[in-house]
């Protein structure tokens, strides 16, 4: 186990801090350990305090929100940026080249260009690290790193659940992937279909067809574990919730592969995962286990009838979906325990 035995005070500044991701890095940093709150930037909304845009951050109410100057963002050990896809490169760009960065955006997940140009509206930036601390290897290099992609909500989910299943050889390379996600998944950018009176009452699908932008990351992250292509067909839905993702995916069972097969692996995977919980055989993962935690909660069983695995999961898409993932790099990046300022427990009812 690491160990830990000195105080220290390290300075992160977060870009894209009036957002949903940004809000949930401030609350967990203001109950690290070892980190002070350094610049607090905003776009539209630079001039106005923490407070007014996240009156739940009582300790940060009187912060402002300052514009996203390089010089100011500079001065922090790490930098969080929390922001709009396609925006985080510019920033990048005017940063030393040995800032510490964690990219809460896409921008730097995708080693295939022509995947980025087929999904995204923008010029391709390149790659970086992609940050799933408990995808084999993946640990070790983000503690050597400076610059690391977190990755989205929906793949953490669906990357969590299947990858030791494709692994092991256990099922098809061909998955499909039907994944509910709260409306803060979507941002905090007016937008009239997540108004509350067209999604309470209600789900809905989005992006149906293979067209949804966290397809070619999916893919990228399955692919890596598999040693193989694999191929995802990705169904998301508005669920009538602020917050949680509920992913369900199915692929062929290998021949002779059975329930307790299929349980034993993801136990063998994450036994000394301080963040993925394989539920007991017959329990279902649910959204609301996880709220406000960096847990993810996974399960899985055979169908004898189809001849096909089913996997679910559940997480927090703000904590870690997003937030909690980040600060969980972080700490690694800084050589601080993995664990410092998040919690694998979660917030009921």
């Amino acid at each position: 186990m690491y160990a830990y035995t000195f105080p220290m005070t390290l300075t992160a500044a977060v870009a894209g801090a009036s957002g949903y991701a940004g809000g949930e890095l401030l609350r967990l940093l203001l109950g690290h350990p070892d980190f002070a709150i350094g610049a607090v930037a905003a776009g539209t909304k630079a001039g106005r305090t923490v407070g007014e845009v996240h009156p739940q951050l009582v300790p940060l109410a009187d912060r402002p929100l300052v514009a996203a100057d390089p010089d100011l963002l500079a001065a922090a050990d790490v930098v969080f940026l929390a922001l709009p896809h396609g925006e985080s490169a510019a920033i990048v760009r005017q940063l030393p080249s040995d800032q510490r960065i964690v990219d809460l955006g896409a921008d730097f997940r995708l080693n295939d260009e022509s995947a980025w140009t087929a999904f995204y509206n923008d010029s391709y930036a390149g790659h970086w690290l992609y940050g799933m601390p408990e995808l084999p290897g993946v640990r070790e290099q983000v503690r050597e790193s400076i610059r690391v992609a977190n990755p989205g909500c929906y793949p953490t989910a669906v990357t969590l659940g299947l990858a030791p299943l494709l692994a092991e050889g256990l099922i098809d390379m061909r998955v499909s992937v039907v994944a509910a996600s709260g409306t803060s998944g979507a941002g905090r950018t007016p937008n009239e279909t997540l108004l509350a009176s067209q999604v309470m009452g209600s789900m809905s699908p989005y992006k149906v067809g293979g067209v949804h932008q966290h397809t070619p990351e999916i893919e990228q992250a399955l692919s890596h574990a598999a040693g193989q292509d694999v191929i995802v067909s990705f169904t998301p839905l508005l669920a009538p919730m602020p917050r949680g993702i509920l992913a369900t995916s199915s692929a062929d069972l290998a021949e002779g592969v059975t329930a307790e097969d299929l349980h034993e692996c993801l136990m063998s995977a994450y036994a000394r995962e301080p963040f993925v919980t394989v539920l007991p055989p017959g329990h279902w993962p649910h959204t609301g286990a996880t709220l406000a935690s960096n847990s993810v909660h996974v399960q899985a069983t055979a169908d004898p009838h189809s001849g096909r695995a089913v996997v679910i999961a559940a997480l927090d898409n703000l904590v870690k979906g997003a937030a909690g993932q980040a600060l969980q790099n972080a700490n690694l990046m800084l050589d601080l325990p993995e664990t410092a300022g998040l919690s694998a427990a979660g917030v009921s009812p």
